[in-house]
């Protein structure tokens, strides 16, 4: 399988992981009008089940080291097979309250509210389940706070333009529905990468240690992936799953009973164009492209860190919500100046959080190495002290017995000179 080595890349594939989190909702702006959201979200479903399937069968199933999709999905437990599958049903339930806080709020808020705090409080759960792996702590929680204010600043713009829109006799969004909605699908999304991170195997070394899963570990000579749990592209095939299986039976209720509107027609998913479908498809399969990514990615930069890049996708899905979609057009300057705000806290703390990792793993190599070869160094000299006296200590035995083989008549005094030795 396909794993990823350095540092430097797990962050790019978090980067990658971020702009496809926070851009699939754009696939549901482009169906049309009519078509409701819950027969996007079945699309969209279908799309994410097909994209893990694909990277199980390629990247997950070439490289030197580690196991194949198949062989890894054949070998997991049942144990580590239900964390996977429990963390696609809690991420299914929590993403249809955030697509249905989209269609109520808009991107813009949804987004930074729903996400944002599912940023805060997944980092925390991950950094708590594995605190010496997820970097220095001091910049790791400055960082979420920083995430934190953005949240709330979020929060505040649209609270302030709702206001502004009510007195000018404008359009009212139900705000309070629209965040409620996203306040649960943070707190629920916050745990889906707990469990699914609970299915991952570490690579085992030849003494019995887990260590991360990277190519340098497996590449020891009797290293392999740890049996029962799986590799990232058999945990990410298990969780779609989760995620499909939940949508068969949440989603037919929630279509009689649905959060915004009259309950949707008996069939109307069949009657959608091509145009709707492909649409939905595509979004779950920018999603899948995010979620693979993350996952391969969270061996290197630890879950902790990994989650908490890839839920940067709050920053990418403001910026289209503001300046693609305009769901603040006309906003007054004091509620441009709170977006603002929102951005730098979100870059600000996302740098810090990337930094977290960065700084000290970049001393422990040094330090490591500086330890090795100072180890290295009194190896040498003690066995070059050990050869010394091994040589003098033979040097001593075999004198004697020089003596005892030459006949010299001169040194008659050398066997007595011998035993006092």
């Amino acid at each position: 399988m396909f794993l990823v080595e350095s540092y430097g890349l797990a962050v790019a594939f978090c980067v990658v992981t971020m702009l496809c989190w926070g851009s699939w909702a754009n696939a549901q702006k482009l169906v049309d009008s009519k078509w409701r959201y819950e027969l996007f979200y079945w699309d969209y479903v279908f799309g994410v089940v097909a994209a893990a399937a694909i990277f199980g069968l390629t990247m997950g199933s070439n490289g030197e080291y580690g196991r194949s999709f198949c062989a890894d999905l054949a070998q997991a437990d049942c144990k580590s097979m239900c964390w996977a599958f429990a963390g696609g049903v809690v991420f299914n339930i929590a993403n249809i309250l955030l697509v249905a806080a989209i269609a109520i709020a808009g991107m813009s808020v949804a987004f930074p509210v729903g996400i944002g705090l599912a940023l805060v409080l997944g980092v925390l759960l991950n950094y708590v389940a594995n605190p010496a792996g997820s970097g220095n702590s001091t910049l790791l929680f400055v960082g979420v706070g920083l995430v934190t204010l953005a949240i709330i600043t979020s929060a505040l713009s649209y609270r302030k333009r709702d206001a502004a829109l009510e007195t000018d006799g404008g359009e009212k969004k139900p705000i309070g529905k629209g965040l409620t909605l996203a306040v649960v699908c943070g707190v629920l999304m916050s745990l889906f990468y707990y469990f699914v991170a609970n299915s991952l195997a570490q690579a085992q070394l030849a003494n019995g240690d887990l260590v991360a899963p990277t190519l340098a570990n497996l590449a020891q000579e009797g290293a392999v992936l740890q049996s029962g749990k799986m590799g990232p592209y058999a945990a990410n095939m298990c969780f779609a799953l989760g995620i499909l299986a939940c949508n068969c039976v949440y989603m037919p209720r929630l279509m009689k009973k649905p959060f915004v509107g009259e309950p949707v027609e008996k069939g109307a998913y069949w009657k959608g164009s091509f145009r709707n479908h492909f649409w939905g498809w595509i979004g779950g399969g920018i999603w899948a492209v995010g979620m693979t990514f993350n996952v391969v990615a969270s061996g290197v930069a630890s879950a902790a860190i990994a989650y908490g890049l890839g839920q940067g996708a709050t920053l990418v899905s403001a910026i289209w919500g503001v300046f693609i979609w305009r769901e603040f057009k006309g906003a007054s300057k004091d509620v441009v100046r709170m977006l603002a705000a929102m951005f730098v806290f979100f870059v600000v703390g996302l740098g810090l959080i990337i930094g977290a990792k960065l700084e000290t793993p970049a001393a422990e190599p040094a330090d490591e190495a500086a330890a090795v070869a100072t180890l290295e160094g009194e190896a040498e000299g003690t066995e070059t002290a050990v050869d010394a006296l091994v040589g003098e200590e033979t040097a001593t035995e075999a004198a004697p017995e020089v003596p005892a083989t030459v006949e010299e008549p001169a040194t008659e005094a050398a066997p007595e000179a011998a035993p006092a030795a």
